[in-house]
């Protein structure tokens, strides 16, 4: 059996040091590029593969990084794919289906983009990702195996009790992606959720003077809360009084139905609405995915958006950009929240100790069709 190939026969191959060489594969963003294609070449040829395990082993760490999200599919039994922002939010198995008239429209979700952002960073700085997801009964020993094998750990909101996370952190770095209720001492990474909803509720009002305003979607997590704050700040300083409803399948304290149909309810919902007094002027829903199920249940009902009432979202999902009509909404960076979780991560590897850092990035205000704006 012929000898595999080592460090040492590349650094000589592509005459440079074996620092260089590891440095290539470890950290390419710190080589020349010219340098770095010489030892690409070289271990090419050579048919030579760097060993993560040997490199764990002389450094004390693993080279990893792992990311903790929910599964999109029930565990128990057929899929139903997860709403962004809400661990017991479920989407209705049906959607995914063959015949479900289009709700492939939802993907890529949230989760997956923020997850490409991690990937797209930990690559660039010669990181490996490793993600662990957790279905309904998910435990603390969840979490704690892919923690156990990685060097730090990226967790999405209302994943795990802080208590879990607190004691994680203890051994390994842990970013929170969103702004948490309370101070956590941990680091964590969120956007503009206030101030974007804000800017998109005083669109409202300012540029096509609606008065009747209802916020959809108050409860259920940290950046809904946000949110709500962002259109309770706008409607008082132009003196209109707020309305609000649940999101899809929710009762007033935000709490999920048990094998609700997301559909049926916002159809409900909606009939309720249209059969009242009056509509209102417009429907500032907290997610995305809430307000393309409100847009079909509008079309659904013969109500016509946005000639006698307008629906805006938040996140900036594919789905907004395709959907009849195409949909405002606050765009969220989720690629650069991704990355600045795996940078933020891998900052505190290399520097232990280190206080928590904050960071907080900028959305941005999409108008489309369905708030008038053609």
């Amino acid at each position: 059996m012929a000898k595999k190939p080592t460090i040492y026969d590349v650094a000589e191959r592509a005459a440079v040091s074996i620092a260089t060489v590891s440095l290539s594969f470890t950290q390419p963003h710190r080589v020349r590029e010219s340098t770095r294609t010489l030892v690409m070449e070289a271990a090419h040829k050579l048919g030579y593969l760097p060993s993560a395990s040997a490199r764990g082993l002389a450094r004390g760490k693993t080279g990893a990084i792992g990311l903790f999200s929910y599964d999109y599919f029930n565990r128990a039994g057929a899929g139903a794919a997860r709403v962004h922002g809400d661990a017991d939010a479920l989407l209705p198995r049906d959607l995914f289906s063959d015949d479900a008239n289009g709700e492939f429209r939802l993907f890529p979700l949230y989760h997956d983009e923020v997850q490409r952002g991690v990937e797209m960073e930990c690559r660039r700085r010669g990181f490996v990702l490793m993600v662990g997801e957790g279905g309904g009964g998910r435990s603390e020993a969840d979490i704690n195996d892919i923690a156990g094998r990685v060097d730090g750990l990226a967790v999405f909101p209302n994943t795990f009790p802080v208590e879990v996370l607190r004691r994680i952190a203890e051994r390994i770095p842990v970013v929170e992606l969103a702004d948490p209720p309370e101070e956590t001492g941990l680091n964590r990474v969120s956007v503009e959720n206030t101030e974007g909803m804000r800017v998109l509720t005083n669109h409202l009002i300012q540029h096509h003077g609606h008065r009747a305003i209802t916020f959809v979607g108050p409860s259920g997590s940290p950046d809904r809360e946000q949110r709500f704050a962002g259109y309770l700040l706008a409607m008082a300083e132009a003196g209109l009084d707020t309305q609000t409803l649940p999101a899809p399948g929710r009762d007033a304290n935000g709490t999920l139905g048990s094998g609700v149909d997301l559909a049926a309810d916002s159809d409900a919902t909606i009939h309720r609405l249209s059969s009242g007094a009056a509509l209102p002027d417009a429907l500032v829903c907290s997610v995305d995915a809430e307000a393309l199920l409100y847009l079909d249940a509008l079309e659904r009902a013969g109500v016509e958006v946005p000639g006698q009432i307008a629906v805006t979202g938040f996140d900036g999902l594919a789905a907004g950009r395709v959907n009849r009509p195409t949909l405002t909404t606050v765009r969220q960076p989720m690629i650069a929240l991704g990355r600045a979780a795996a940078s933020i991560l891998i900052h505190q590897i290399a520097n232990p100790g280190s206080e928590p850092v904050a960071k907080e990035l900028p959305v941005e205000l999409v108008v489309r069709e369905s708030c008038g704006c053609g």
